[in-house]
């Protein structure tokens, strides 16, 4: 998954390996093998041991304390300052652990009540407002964007659904240099969507709609502005009324700047103009917005992993219909084994959820369905290992290869363009 958010790299986790799920800001198109990582994530898959379901490992203190060590050597070796994993399956013990430091100049430690930024994450939440509208009639998935945004290259063909499952074809504006250059020239500039949508109809096309998978930022943007327009609502303000506050998660937000409430860790990223490590915590995240802007902490995201992935609010009520939530979850492949991407989620190896990067944090939330496990990961560094892999990947194979080897988290990650 390319990167999963929206990082320069290229970000979500899909944001991942398909362009970025978080969302990088520029990258290429070849992918890093998953053999290439460190000790804990290239190890070979363990045999299977007794557990309470026949896909995740019970969380015995054996199974934590090889949870502990598996995400400490990942920390050492891809040199992550602090991370903080959530694992909880029904019935069993749940992992709740922090690692490392927020803040290298005063040693805070890492704890798993900071608020974090989420990267591509963040296309989870403009999906389902646009599956929403789509529920209410206001909207159908095959209707072309042109119908309500003008000015779109081959506007007339991209379906609402190409644009929400990453197949429209249109060029990643964080991939653009000039894009690159104007934002780690002065990380406070405040980017408007259209300017975001000026990058990347500079370019032409990729290929025709529907013909195939390429992660890109801008059609998230695309449905954003849809969003705002049928809605007659703010994104931030729907997602927040319609999403956020149904669900109970009272402590994500979708920021229109530099907002960044306490606590939060701070973030390092060497996505910058000299490229060396900076601190990235008051970068203005505008450019961003609907593909990666938004800030989360790690018991909202427990909460939205199985929130996303069955379209089920917590108190039971409905936040997307069944039949469009079949939709959201038919995800075809990506020409990555074991990964498909539908609308607006991935399934890796049978992990539902989404995965994002942006300068200076990582974040990957997933569900597994057959046991109701949900896994968290946040770091405050999206610097990559060795030149090419992501580190909440790492985390994400290391981890998931001790509690579910039969479903090993094994999206490979995108090389950074600079």
């Amino acid at each position: 998954m390319p990167h999963t958010s929206v990082s320069l790299r290229r970000g979500a986790a899909v944001a991942l390996v398909l362009g970025t799920l978080t969302a990088p800001l520029a990258g290429g198109a070849s992918y890093a093998a998953p053999g290439s990582a460190p000790a804990a994530f290239a190890a070979s898959s363990p045999a299977p041991s007794p557990s309470g379901t026949p896909d995740v490992r019970a969380m015995t203190p054996a199974v934590a304390r090889r949870l502990d060590a598996a995400v400490q050597q990942v920390m050492r070796e891809a040199n992550v300052p602090g991370v903080t994993v959530g694992i909880w399956t029904p019935g069993q013990a749940d992992y709740v652990r922090s690692f490392g430091v927020a803040n290298k100049a005063t040693g805070q430690p890492m704890s798993s009540d900071l608020y974090m930024r989420i990267g591509s994450e963040t296309k989870m939440f403009t999906v389902t407002a646009l599956l929403q509208l789509v529920d209410e009639g206001r909207l159908s998935l095959d209707d072309p964007i042109g119908r309500y945004i003008s000015g779109v290259p081959d506007g007339d063909e991209i379906t609402l659904r190409q644009l929400a499952g990453m197949r429209s074809g249109l060029f990643n504006y964080s991939a653009d240099e000039g894009f690159y250059k104007a934002l780690t020239s002065d990380p406070q500039r405040t980017m408007t969507p259209q300017q975001l949508l000026g990058y990347a109809f500079r370019h032409p096309v990729l290929f025709r709609p529907g013909e195939k998978f390429s992660y890109s930022n801008t059609n998230l943007i695309l449905l954003g502005l849809l969003v705002e327009k049928e809605s007659g609502q703010p994104l931030g303000q729907y997602v927040r009324q319609h999403i956020l506050d149904p669900a109970g998660m009272h402590h994500t937000l979708f920021p229109v700047g530099n907002e960044f409430p306490a606590p939060h860790a701070q973030g390092y990223t060497d996505q910058t103009a000299s490229g060396k490590v900076e601190d990235s915590a008051g970068w203005n995240t505008s450019w961003a917005w609907a593909a990666g802007a938004m800030i989360s902490d790690l018991d909202d995201l427990h909460t939205w992993a199985r929130t996303a992935a069955t379209g089920i609010f917590p108190d039971g009520t409905t936040m997307v219909g069944p039949a469009v939530q079949k939709q959201r979850l038919t995800t075809p492949p990506t020409g990555i084994p074991g990964t498909g991407y539908g609308l607006g989620i991935f399934d890796v190896q049978g992990w539902i959820g989404h995965n994002g990067s942006l300068p200076g944090y990582e974040a990957l939330t997933v569900y597994l369905p057959s046991t109701r496990t949900t896994v968290v990961v946040l770091l405050n560094t999206d610097v990559n290992y060795r030149g090419t892999i992501e580190p909440s990947t790492v985390f994400g194979q290391a981890i998931t290869r001790i509690i579910s080897p039969d479903h090993v988290f094994n999206l490979p990650a995108e090389p950074a363009a600079h």
